[in-house]
């Protein structure tokens, strides 16, 4: 029965006119050319999802190009924070070890007047008890660290005992404050006002050896070299002589 029905429907195609055959091919032609129209609008929108996918790898491979750079910025800031911290810690060794350095010659110093003052006569007596205090309030700051007060502590008492014994005591200290916050040229013009006026006093080696320091300090190392030359020559029995003959003999051997 199926191949009869196919049958006819085959038969009944070959006897239509002209016409209707056209018809026919029409219909036919137009579903293929719907087909194909599908097809490009199939094809166009893959295209269009490979294009997007295209945009997508190039954005990130540019955010992957932009991450790499920004790691290489962070490793080369750490490197700075990492050479900044070792300076740091550098300059708190020296700070310290100057601490310690003046804090032995300091207790020296002390011992010394204690026992200058028990074998000098009345005449030369000891200063008055308030510029004691005064000048002792202005080095305990400095032994504290609270450099701006001991600043200004060792000037108020230097305008108010000018005449003081303490007084080149007083100005070397000062010289000393300054150095340990990196005031090193106003470390030199103090230490340099002491040795113009009290040239004589015991002070005067010491505010050379200060002047060497901070001459080091800011690099001129020929003007240290100097300084230390000058002090040999002009206070050479002076323990501070001691200590330059030491600094220049080590200077020599390095060259």
């Amino acid at each position: 029965m199926r191949g009869r029905v196919l049958a006819a429907v085959v038969a009944a195609c070959l006897a239509l006119p002209g016409t209707a055959l056209a018809l026919f091919d029409d219909d036919i032609a137009r579903a293929q050319i719907q087909e194909l129209r599908r097809q490009v609008e199939a094809a166009a929108k893959l295209v269009d999802e490979r294009l997007a996918k295209a945009e997508d790898r190039r954005a990130l491979i540019e955010l992957a190009s932009q991450i790499e750079a920004l790691r290489g910025e962070i490793a080369r800031l750490r490197g700075q924070v990492e050479l900044i911290q070792n300076q740091l810690e550098t300059a708190d060794k020296r700070g310290k070890d100057l601490y310690v350095d003046i804090d032995t010659r300091l207790r020296k110093l002390e011992q010394t007047k204690e026992a200058a003052a028990a074998e000098k006569p009345a005449a030369d007596a000891a200063p008055p008890a308030a510029e004691v205090k005064a000048y002792e309030a202005a080095l305990n700051l400095f032994k504290a660290g609270n450099y701006p007060l001991a600043i200004s502590a060792f000037q108020l008492f230097l305008y108010s005992y000018p005449a003081s014994k303490l007084a080149p005591n007083a100005q070397y200290w000062m010289g000393n404050t300054h150095a340990a916050q990196g005031q090193h040229k106003m470390a030199i013009a103090t230490q340099q006002k002491l040795i113009a006026t009290w040239p004589d006093d015991a002070k005067a080696p010491d505010a050379l050896t200060g002047i060497a320091n901070a001459q080091e300090a800011l690099g001129d190392r020929r003007g240290a070299h100097k300084t230390l030359e000058g002090l040999l020559a002009k206070y050479p029995q002076s323990p501070a002589a001691a200590s330059a003959r030491q600094r220049l003999a080590q200077g020599a051997a390095k060259k």
